[in-house]
């Protein structure tokens, strides 16, 4: 078997159809992206070369910029959230009463589609007969507000639901982190006199911070791509008040037919999404790892 394994032909060989794969599923349609980009095209007649002319258009579009301020704005409210996922799952993997029965709780959004997940939600903020708004009305809100009309309110509505959506998939990632912690570590501070505070900020969230890390990368990437929920509850409106990146291209390709100009916001959002990775790694890359 080491002799097999040490031949750099059969090696080639094993590892050249997923290279192959992910080369047509992945390198070849972002390379495409960014040459229809520099096309005037309605995606079925003839392309015209227009050089830069649709990413110099970009700078000017102030649509393409209150979406990627939207995308931006969905990121830091993601961010922050997965502080509240941490919290959630450090409760979770204590011994508490019910912990088995709320960990299944948490995981239904994941088993449900998102088509489903944006009915659900617009029943929730339907403005008369809405859950939300018959529980103002019952407290006495005579005047409760339509949440996916309000241009001030559509695009928070929104994030909430998107937050109920992953929640289960973070709280699962960092609840698998805490109980792959011995627990002679935390017993040993338990020895010491550490209070349960103590114990979760000073002993287990060090010792999962390199998954936090990857789970800010996933959530800030994420939202910054992130399209289907938006696009079924509101389509990005009201008047483009909940636009996001990956809407406004989709608009711009498939209801403008204006292919050339939906390409180069896809290849800008590709370029988005590369840099701020490479950001979060740099800012979040510490020269100590700590071992258990």
């Amino acid at each position: 078997m080491n002799k097999v394994m040490s031949n750099k032909l059969i090696i080639t060989l094993y590892v050249l159809p997923a290279l192959l794969l992910i080369m047509v599923l992945i390198y070849v349609p972002i390379v495409l992206t960014g040459y229809y980009g520099l096309m005037r095209w309605d995606g079925v007649g003839e392309m015209t070369f227009i050089g830069l002319d649709n990413y110099i258009r970009l700078l000017s579009d102030n649509q393409f910029w209150r979406s990627s301020f939207h995308s931006l704005l969905l990121a830091i409210f993601s961010t922050i959230s997965l502080i509240g996922y941490l919290i959630i799952s450090l409760i979770l993997a204590t011994k508490i009463k019910g912990a088995n029965f709320l960990r299944k709780i948490y995981l239904i959004p994941m088993l449900l589609s998102s088509v489903a997940i944006a009915q659900l939600w617009l029943k929730i903020y339907h403005p008369t007969n809405g859950l939300l708004n018959s529980l103002l009305f019952t407290i006495g809100f005579n005047n409760a507000p339509a949440w996916l009309a309000d241009r001030s309110l559509v695009l928070f509505s929104i994030f909430i639901a998107i937050i109920w959506q992953y929640a289960g998939f973070y709280i699962l990632i960092y609840y698998a982190a805490l109980k792959n912690i011995p627990e002679s570590i935390i017993e040993a501070a338990k020895i010491d006199g550490a209070t349960p505070i103590q114990i979760a900020y000073k002993i287990k969230f060090p010792l999962i911070l390199g998954v936090f890390k990857v789970t800010i990368i996933l959530a800030i990437v994420g939202s910054l791509k992130y399209f289907d929920l938006i696009w079924i509850m509101t389509g990005g409106g009201p008047a483009g008040a909940s636009e996001v990146i990956a809407s406004y291209m989709y608009k711009q390709a498939f209801s403008s037919y204006n292919f050339g100009y939906g390409s180069a916001v896809g290849f800008y959002l590709l370029l988005f999404c590369l840099i701020a990775t490479w950001l979060i790694r740099k800012l979040t890359t510490s020269k100590e790892e700590i071992q258990y």
